[in-house]
């Protein structure tokens, strides 16, 4: 007895408040649901896990919340911010607005690594390929004929000492096709797992069977508190999802998240210090025709979220009185009238993109960027990668807008180099208010080997999205609330005042057609020239080679000339 209580009072001291104890990890979890301005809802998870700890100094041994696996991946390889997006499907910015947080179709990776690093290039490829067993993903692919150093774009949205471009790498595979088997591993990842609190709602059938689909995980240093003398390492898991009200069977713009998901809320994950469901429920139009929500919400939160007064209703999981009429929550949304969905709301800052011409020689990449303001300004950062088979003539660039020259105030190009490197091109282009501005540059198809061709050559060959960073100008100045108590939603950028918030656009990636063999035609020369050979040379080779031997005509046996007697009796010619 007296063993056990020694053994007790042991293992009570090693896990009291010692200096290696004092790590909180803070786990805090969120559901914004959005009606959408064409009848469509958006749905984005944010479960965000803050850890009090230093992860470069190797000293972290003990994993509670924060996934084990990025956690050692982050101190092994001395990586200061990653950002992963995999995304299945295309946001369109004029019909849905803008998006809490938008990604390139396809699979984004980009990462800053600490000035320790000697070798970035080495780091940055383990970093995929460790990526890309943790996720499922084909990130093995990104190799430098994909990746670029972008100058401007792309600045640390953590803590940064100093930012020296040459720790960035940039990386998109617009082909990368995302399904179930991305998806399981990110889930993986939370502390809850789906088994309880808000992820019990991803469920993959439902998510796959959506307009829009897009899975995040974002990892940065941040501060610990206000005098940000200690650094705290935050992992941002998102997931944003379209439901389409005429893809899912309904066509009515009425829906609950059962509707939505096929199932409801039970509770909250036990871990999480924090567990809302935030419903905008903000009039749409002049009409202030206003969404209704049951059951009665916990409390309503007022916030200027990318320039607009937005309204939500708030469900605290955490709040005792929310389950105690029912064992689950399902939040349906109503329109106390129909909604008419005739005039969209135009963001203030939106781009799309287009490639012209004809034949298979030359082409051209257009882009147009919509500055809608009325009385605003402001300047746009344009990010362009091209693959090196696509030549691009810069001296054929132009940006016109309102029909007369844009100079960029700033521009940067990198050449492409065959077989190595992409095309880079980085303008900081001035938007004037109420305006369109063009962008184009025209380029000419190289020849492949025909090795290098895909093994659907004339699916075309994909170009990835252009990135557009800018801070855009607001209608209503916004207050620079505390982060620790504003929703997940509106602090992933930090904003530098309260006149502008950050956007970072993505437009449509290209696909392209580039000149292509007939692949079939080989087969058709294997099978005529094995034929020909067959038939004559066979025959040519059969007479060149054989000998000939005259034979002697001779008598014959006994019994030829037994055969021939009778036959000569039979009044038959003999043989």
């Amino acid at each position: 007895g007296g063993m056990a209580a020694a053994l007790l009072l042991l293992l009570l001291l090693a896990a009291g408040p010692g200096p290696g104890r004092a790590r909180r990890d803070v786990l805090r979890e969120e559901l914004l649901l959005s009606p959408l301005p064409a009848g469509d809802v958006a749905a984005t998870f944010q479960f965000r896990t803050r850890w009090d700890a230093d992860l470069q100094r190797g000293e972290v041994s003990h994993y509670r919340l924060f996934p084990k696996a990025l956690g050692r991946l982050v101190a092994a390889l001395g990586v200061r911010e990653l950002h992963l997006a995999l995304t299945q499907g295309f946001w369109r910015t004029q019909a849905w607005g803008q998006p809490p947080l938008q990604a390139p179709a396809g699979a984004e990776l980009w990462v800053w690594f600490q000035p320790t690093v000697t070798d970035v290039d080495k780091a940055w490829k383990e970093l995929s390929n460790i990526l890309s067993g943790i996720f499922c993903a084909s990130l093995n692919f990104i190799d430098s004929t994909n990746t670029v150093t972008p100058t401007a774009s792309f600045k640390p949205l953590g803590l940064a000492n100093g930012t020296d471009h040459h720790l960035l790498r940039y990386a998109v595979l617009p082909r990368e096709v995302v399904c179930t088997e991305n998806l399981t591993p990110w889930k993986k990842l939370l502390p809850c797992g789906s088994k309880a609190g808000l992820a019990v709602l991803l469920k993959a059938e439902r998510l796959f069977h959506s307009s829009y689909h897009s899975q995040a995980v974002h990892i940065r240093p941040v501060c610990r508190d206000a005098s940000c003398l200690a650094v705290s390492w935050e992992l941002r898991q998102t997931l944003t999802v379209v439901f389409d009200s005429f893809a899912s069977g309904q066509g009515k713009k009425d829906w609950s998240l059962f509707k939505m998901f096929s199932r409801t809320l039970t509770d909250a994950c036990p871990l999480a210090s924090q567990s809302k469901v935030y419903v905008d429920i903000s009039p749409k139009s002049k009409e202030k025709e206003l969404l209704e929500v049951t059951p009665p919400p916990t409390s309503v939160h007022e916030a200027v979220v990318q320039g607009d007064k937005r309204t939500y209703a708030v469900y605290d999981l955490l709040s005792p009185s929310l389950f105690n009429t029912s064992r689950s929550l399902n939040v349906q949304l109503k329109w106390q009238r129909p909604q008419d969905s005739s005039e969209l709301p135009t963001p203030v800052l939106h781009a799309q993109r287009y490639v012209s011409g004809y034949g298979l020689q030359t082409g051209e990449i257009s882009t147009l960027i919509y500055n809608t303001h009325p009385y605003r300004a402001f300047p746009v950062l344009l990010l362009e990668t091209v693959p090196w088979y696509l030549r691009l003539y810069v001296h054929t660039l132009t940006i016109i807008t309102k029909g007369k020259e844009n100079k960029p105030s700033y521009i940067h190009y990198q050449p492409a180099q065959d077989r190595r490197r992409p095309h880079l091109l980085e303008m900081l282009i001035q938007l004037p208010a109420n305006s369109i501005t063009k962008v184009t540059i025209q380029f000419e198809r190289a020849l492949l080997k025909w090795t290098e061709y895909t093994p659907d050559p004339n699916h075309g060959f994909y170009v990835g999205s252009s990135v557009l960073s800018a801070l855009v100008p607001s209608v209503i100045a916004m207050k620079d609330g505390d982060v620790e108590q504003s929703p997940l939603f509106t602090s992933l950028f930090p904003s530098s005042d309260g006149s502008s918030y950050f956007v970072r656009l993505y437009t449509e990636p290209l696909l392209v057609n580039l000149p292509t063999p007939d692949f079939s035609m080989p087969y058709n020369v294997i099978c005529l020239t094995c034929t020909v050979v067959a038939v004559c040379y066979g025959s040519f080779y059969n007479l060149l080679t054989r000998t000939f031997h005259v034979e002697e005509p001779s008598r014959g046996g006994l019994a030829k000339r037994l055969a021939n007697i009778i036959r000569k009796f039979r009044g038959v010619p003999p043989l």
